[in-house]
């Protein structure tokens, strides 16, 4: 006995295969944009003994700096150009910064000047 799909029949039948596609399109579509956008790196940076460390560093576009104040006293996190600044930062406290742009960005501690640092942000 052969059995003939009818119209009737074929178009509930595409209905639900299309349906399909655009459920497994939803839920793949994100898993492929999340693998192939860079993830974002924090890159850590101590203060500690009066001095940054490492006092320099080179990192890519879209990096997250995070400085931590391990020293007993008060320090700042200050750029020469002002495009970052951090409020007085006690024992271990910790600034954060991205970097977007390219460049050399160097930087001081506003309490202490002769702390300084530099960060040179290009595409690796």
């Amino acid at each position: 006995m052969s059995h003939v799909f009818s119209r009737a029949t074929i178009h509930p039948l595409r209905a639900c295969v299309v349906l399909a596609l655009v459920v497994c399109a939803a839920f793949v579509m994100p898993a492929i944009f999340a693998a192939a956008a860079p993830s974002a790196s924090t890159v850590e940076v101590n203060i500690t003994k009066f001095a940054f460390a490492p006092k320099e560093i080179a990192i890519a576009p879209g990096t997250k700096i995070v400085w931590t104040n391990h020293d007993e006293t008060p320090h700042t996190v200050t750029s020469n150009d002002k495009s970052f600044a951090s409020k007085g930062l006690d024992t271990d406290d910790k600034f954060e910064h991205t970097f977007a742009s390219e460049g050399d960005f160097t930087y001081y501690c506003t309490v202490h000047p002769f702390m300084t640092g530099v960060v040179h942000v290009h595409k690796q």
